[in-house]
């Protein structure tokens, strides 16, 4: 099998991951509930989570790392924790369904959505352009979960300070690939299972300590158990339950992984493979691609179209015939298609990962070729 979806998922883990999962299911815990060796034990093992995301996001403070199920649940929280009716917060043409839904979901809220350009760049200039004196949140996708667009999150970020306005950073396609330093940013969302090679079931949102989030789950936190509120410090404040240990564990481990091979040695070698795969296919009679062909715009995914054919059946025919797997369809960011004008019927998303190969991709433009040669007969 050739797994090219790793923007959904990564599916090859490091052994280390797997094992430090396997590990801590055998004797596990709640971590910050018990005095017991194996509760203390636990609950090491999630500061060492938290320790290891300050290395990746260079950043000191463990505590500003609130652990999720997921980047979903990150976004929810930051977005729910600022915005109230009334309120008006600028996002963009290229947003996932993590930051349309919950933002639309606001009562009376007041939404403003800046367009890109026909690779779905934001320009910073737009966003500054369409601040207003209620504008209470800016949230941008850092890389494009689509086409892989990478955004100029350092100048919007700024702009956001001038006007004293917290920004929110959707970074489920890009920790782990692209450089990240959270002390230039409010808050950052990010998942686990993607390019951190963790688990599913993990994520988390840095939180700076000039920002205060007010709570969307409420319950216990193994502190403060008279209360009827959750403490007020972080990370407790929104971490309410019974985390996921075994996968913050295994989490640990991906991210020791990826400082071992550093950010910049991840994307480089992914950057040759979907350079390769772009060079191939770009000159290609029937192939729409909808994503720049300087690999430096993009992170780790590429995405086209082939002679106009729906591209679910063309996801179909990569799996049942070549034993390919790619993403097809919409990429739960409808918005990003109509931006990309890939609206009709969504398109094939090509996603890498550190354990991807040049002979995956060879095989994949093999099976490109064949689907344009043979459009007639499929």
């Amino acid at each position: 099998m050739i797994y090219l979806d790793n923007a959904a998922t990564t599916c090859i883990k490091p052994y280390s991951v797997i094992n430090a999962v396997k590990n801590e299911l055998l004797y596990s815990a709640n971590p910050g509930r018990s005095s017991h060796k194996l509760s203390i034990k636990s609950f090491n093992n999630i500061y060492k989570a938290r320790e290891l995301l300050c290395e990746l996001f260079k950043v000191n403070k463990p505590e500003n790392f609130v652990l999720t199920p997921n980047a979903t649940y990150a976004l929810n929280y930051a977005i729910k924790g600022i915005l109230k009716s009334y309120d008006h917060v600028i996002i963009t043409s290229m947003e996932h369904n993590s930051v349309i839904r919950p933002v639309y979901n606001i009562p009376n809220i007041s939404v403003t959505v800046v367009i890109g350009d026909k690779y779905g760049y934001i320009n910073p200039e737009n966003i500054k352009n369409n601040i207003k004196s209620n504008t209470a949140l800016i949230i941008i996708n850092h890389s494009s979960n689509v086409n892989g667009i990478v955004q100029n999150i350092k100048e919007i970020s700024k702009i956001a300070k001038l006007n004293n306005i917290p920004i929110l950073i959707d970074a489920s396609q890009s920790a782990g690939i692209l450089d990240i330093n959270a002390i230039n940013y409010d808050m950052i969302a990010f998942p686990g299972h993607k390019s951190l090679y963790g688990p599913q079931g993990t994520g988390g949102l840095y939180i700076n300590s000039n920002i205060n989030l007010n709570t969307i789950i409420e319950g216990g936190t193994g502190n403060n158990s008279k209360s009827k509120n959750n403490p007020l410090e972080l990370p407790e404040r929104l971490e309410s339950g019974t985390l996921n240990t075994p996968g913050f564990c295994g989490l640990s481990e991906g991210i020791k992984f990826v400082l071992k091979e550093t950010t910049n040695g991840i994307k480089e070698y992914e950057h040759s493979l979907l350079q390769l795969l772009i060079n191939k296919i770009k000159n290609l009679n029937g192939i729409t691609l909808y994503s720049p062909d300087d690999i430096n715009l993009i992170s780790n995914s590429v995405s086209f179209n082939i002679n106009n054919l729906d591209s679910t059946l063309v996801a179909d025919i990569f799996d049942k015939e070549y034993n390919i797997c790619v993403r097809p369809g919409y990429h739960c960011a409808y918005p990003a298609h109509e931006n990309l004008g890939s609206e009709k019927s969504g398109s094939v998303r090509i996603s890498v990962s550190y354990f991807n190969t040049k002979s995956e991709i060879d095989k994949l433009i093999d099976a490109i070729y064949y689907i344009t040669k043979n459009v007639s007969t499929i």
